[in-house]
């Protein structure tokens, strides 16, 4: 999924008529950064691909719906749960375009030691989880805990957060965002 990463965010820029320049001075990114990516050199972290994608603007989802038209469905089958993530955090969201939508849900599975990445993430509104499963170290601010089964979550995400697995196994969740921010 390396190189579809990559794929897509070059013919996003393209239809947009961005040089990888004019894309890194909109996201705040590197140019070699955003160039490494569209070749498939590097797999962008979570907050990475976040940071990128609000140069242009454009939100997880919606990079990795595979049409980008808004349904107005009700039910999902487990196997239609949109991935807009990889490596070793997953997450699942509930419908694919979420630009008409006040809230977004996901099924998160981190594997051990995976996390959001080094930088921090912030965006408007608010989220909340609770663990399933494992063990997930929560950072909102300067503050930071363990959580493990049954634990949750809740804060506003304008404040700087990151999510990092510290156990042995993989830890799985279930995480809502109000507005949809990814």
């Amino acid at each position: 999924m390396d190189q579809d990463i990559g794929s897509r965010l070059k013919a996003i820029r393209q239809r947009l008529k961005l040089s990888q320049r004019q894309l890194a001075r909109q996201s705040g990114v590197a140019n070699a950064t955003i160039s490494q990516v569209e070749a498939g050199k590097l797999n962008p972290t979570v907050s990475m691909l976040k940071k990128i994608l609000d140069g242009v603007p454009l939100s997880m989802g919606e990079f990795f719906a595979d049409d980008l038209q808004a349904h107005d469905r009700m039910f999902y089958r487990a196997d239609e749960l949109v991935e807009i993530a990889e490596g070793g955090v997953s997450y699942r969201q509930v419908g694919s375009n979420l630009a008409s939508k006040a809230i977004q849900l996901l099924h998160e599975c981190y594997q051990s030691g995976a996390g959001t990445g080094k930088h921090a993430l912030t965006h408007e509104g608010e989220e909340c989880g609770i663990i399933l499963k494992g063990r997930l170290e929560v950072t909102v601010g300067d503050k930071t805990t363990v959580l493990k089964p049954g634990d949750a979550y809740y804060f506003k995400s304008n404040q700087p957060h990151q999510f990092r697995n510290t156990g042995n196994e993989p830890c799985e969740l279930i995480s809502a965002c109000t507005p949809p921010s990814f």
